[in-house]
């Protein structure tokens, strides 16, 4: 663990003064109690706050619904899991051996998780300079100043399923877990004609969101 966090550290330009809280930012519940679910809780905040930030700064003309639009794209699980592996952060993650033999280092919500905790991390240990420091230069690339407002996933599938002559697509929660603070809902997309499909995501509306996705996806509407 020390040469690996050693490693992360130099990818970060960072020197982690307590590496104790380094050391629990990388451990996965399945490797021991003192794990970085609670850590991830924060980092979720952090990376909230900094964004919001950031995007006010960088889009002054934007209105509301384009500055949510926007950061939605950029604190999404799938956002925080791109950067994860990016900077290889699985291979520093201790999880249990059951675990990794499941593929855990590639899972993209065990990614997602361990980067929200180490944002949450280098919060505690250098404030929210050191935060911004990592989130403005790993998140920069997805962030085009330039391009189009990214589409909401479910008013894209509305528009779509309008525009085939299609009922508009209905969304049905099957399903809530995990603890208060992080929780996990699942719900199902319907739409005539289409496989139902499910998205899951920290509240519902981000289950909608991804579920609206996957059936987009599924009929090669977005790739």
């Amino acid at each position: 663990m020390d040469r690996l966090s050693a490693a992360l550290q130099a990818k970060l330009s960072y020197e982690f003064k307590d590496k104790g809280l380094l050391a629990r930012a990388l451990t996965h519940p399945s490797s021991g109690p003192d794990n970085y679910q609670r850590l991830e809780f924060l980092g979720d905040r952090v990376l909230g706050l900094v964004v919001a930030e950031w995007l006010s700064r960088l889009f002054p003309d934007a209105d509301e619904g384009e500055l949510a639009i926007r950061y939605n794209a950029l604190v999404r699980k799938e956002a925080c899991a791109e950067v994860a592996s990016r900077i290889d952060l699985g291979s520093h993650i201790a999880m249990g051996a059951g675990e990794v033999k499941a593929g855990g280092r590639q899972k993209a919500a065990i990614l997602a998780d361990g980067c929200e905790a180490l944002i949450a991390a280098l919060y505690l240990d250098g404030g929210l300079a050191a935060a911004t420091r990592f989130i403005e230069a790993q998140w920069a690339q997805l962030i085009d100043k330039n391009a189009e407002i990214p589409q909401d996933a479910k008013t894209a599938l509305q528009e779509w399923a309008h525009a085939q002559g299609l009922s508009a697509p209905s969304y049905r929660q099957t399903a809530r877990s995990g603890p208060d603070h992080a929780p996990e809902f699942t719900v199902e997309v319907l739409l005539e004609g289409h496989k139902p499909l499910i998205g899951k995501g920290n509240s519902k509306r981000q289950a909608e969101q991804a579920a609206a996705r996957a059936l987009l996806e599924a009929a090669g509407v977005w790739r």
